[in-house]
């Protein structure tokens, strides 16, 4: 299945029905009156996140959803059916974006959302509503609402608790397949990986699901390489994990790229809790790993782990820390949802 994250469709409610004017004509009703029924209702499209999908591809073949409008009202007080709805099924962590790309309409990051994006238009009155005692022949039916139009963006961030960050050929790929049971490609050229990944990862009896993306370079922010656009898929984690390839000529430099593409790139993203890790230490010597540790060290202003995705020397010590950071954020946000849920 191919990997598709961003999404253009277009949407449209279902008009209602138009009001019937209608008298009875029954040979056994002296005065008849009127018994025009009303329009019914036009369909409403619905977004529902589903289980099971983890891509937008399903969008790439249909971009068009067009609810049915309703049935016009007919005579003998018969109302007209009402169009049926349409459903938008998208994987957890969807974003919904107005037109303009800009204006968050909803962010669906539970199984079971569902949010209205545009109400059917109401059905007209039959002639039947506007009878009264000095009209007792109305000959006047009300048209159906129309249904609504709109241009959506479907933008798909992953839900992840830990994010990869690097140059490409930066190991992140080697240290996903490593640690958890994914199997991203791996080979010895940059941008091998062209879509995020994701692993479960379990260390010390906890699990936590890891998200391995696309090699950054320095000019990713104005669309270089394959560029920020997947950026976004770790704007939802607890902590970034930066590996940075101790086997480089520039190390310190290596690490600052990275760091003003986030910066660039904006947000919170930026301020996100980093753990940074020198990588490839199984090609070093001691003198080396050593030296390699102080540059790093130097750029980063703290502590640098050493670690090795294939000979996974440092790995345990590497998704501790990680594991540790998720924690901390999750008890750094319980305050914040128990205000949300709190009621008097």
């Amino acid at each position: 299945m191919k990997f598709l994250d961003l999404a253009k469709v277009y949407i449209r409610s279902g008009g209602g029905g138009n009001g019937c004017i209608s008298f009875r004509r029954e040979k056994n009703a002296e005065y008849g009156g009127p018994n025009g029924g009303d329009g019914g209702k036009g369909g409403t499209v619905w977004v529902e996140v589903v289980d099971g999908l983890n891509t937008l591809i399903d969008f790439r073949y249909q971009q068009h959803f067009f609810a049915k409008s309703g049935q016009s009202g007919m005579g003998q007080q018969r109302t007209g059916k009402d169009g049926d709805d349409i459903i938008l099924r998208v994987p957890v962590g969807t974003e919904i974006l107005d037109e303009d790309q800009e204006t968050v309409i909803a962010d669906l990051t539970e199984v079971g959302q569902r949010i209205q994006l545009a109400k059917g238009g109401n059905g007209g009155f039959g002639n039947l509503h506007f009878k009264s005692a000095t009209n007792q022949a109305p000959r006047r039916a009300n048209p159906g609402q129309e249904g609504v139009e709109r241009t959506i963006w479907l933008k798909l961030k992953l839900i992840a608790d830990a994010g990869l960050l690097g140059l490409p050929n930066a190991g992140k790929s080697t240290f996903l397949a490593a640690s958890s049971n994914a199997r991203p490609k791996i080979a010895d050229y940059p941008f091998t990986t062209l879509h995020p990944n994701l692993g479960v990862v379990g260390i010390d009896n906890a699990e936590f699901v890891i998200a391995d993306i696309p090699g950054l370079i320095a000019g990713a922010h104005e669309g270089r390489g394959i560029g920020d656009r997947f950026l976004g898929h770790v704007e939802r984690c607890s902590v970034l994990l930066h590996l940075v390839d101790g086997t480089s000529v520039s190390i310190a430099e290596d690490y600052n790229t990275i760091i003003g593409e986030l910066e660039a790139y904006g947000g919170a993203l930026a301020s996100k809790a980093r753990i940074t890790a020198l990588n490839k230490v199984d090609s070093l010597d001691d003198d080396e790993r050593a030296e390699a540790k102080a540059e790093l060290e130097a750029a980063v202003g703290g502590p640098v782990l050493l670690m090795s995705g294939v000979s996974r020397e440092g790995m345990p010590e590497v998704l501790r820390a990680v594991r540790a950071e998720i924690e901390a954020d999750r008890i750094r946000q319980q305050p914040a949802k128990e205000a949300e849920t709190w009621q008097p």
